[in-house]
């Protein structure tokens, strides 16, 4: 009876052991590989030299006190995600010799409606500017003052502007909550 015994044990083993074996072949393995890319945010800085906006701004010479002159600044966006925009915009006058500088002397026509100024110094789009759309103007004239005396002969003034723009997704309910705008100049 133990050989009975020891023999149905050893039979029930090796079927165990066949059994587990087998099960090693039905099992099955598959790998996906996933892609994923960020979106990116990338703006265009124009600057018009007419009210068409079909010539570019170019630098004008020989201009006057009280002469005002069209340029037309505004920011498109160029890029595939939707995009909060801010604009840094710096006057400076260069004296022939020396004297007092007073940049106000040349006044921007400042579009209050669709621009805020922060109190960072800088002019927030109110709203997100989607892939492909363009900002309304920041500003389209440049003026001189008519009270520039002698002292401003032969001066070079300068407008300059420098656009920045950060993502809406997920960055606040409006361009003022926004966070991550690009270190200051």
């Amino acid at each position: 009876m133990k050989k009975k015994l020891l023999m149905l044990s050893a039979v029930a083993i090796c079927v165990a052991i066949l059994a587990a074996g087998s099960l090693a072949f039905f099992t099955s393995e598959d790998t996906a590989h996933n892609v994923i890319t960020t979106g990116g945010v990338e703006i265009r800085l124009n600057e018009w030299g007419n009210s068409d906006k079909t010539e570019p701004f170019k630098d004008l010479e020989d201009l006057m006190p009280g002469m005002e002159v069209t340029k037309i600044a505004e920011v498109t966006n160029t890029g595939a995600a939707e995009a909060w925009i801010r604009v840094l915009v710096t006057k400076n006058i260069l004296l022939a010799g020396d004297g007092e500088v007073d940049p106000d002397m040349v006044a921007l026509d400042l579009n209050e409606k669709f621009w805020t100024l922060g109190n960072d110094g800088y002019l927030y789009y109110k709203d997100p500017l989607k892939p492909g759309e363009t900002t309304e103007p920041i500003f389209t004239t440049v003026t001189f003052d008519a009270a520039m005396g002698n002292e401003y002969q032969g001066a070079t003034a300068t407008v300059d502007v420098l656009a920045q723009a950060v993502q809406t997704a997920h960055n606040g309910a409006t361009v003022m909550d926004a966070q991550g705008w690009p270190a200051n100049p």
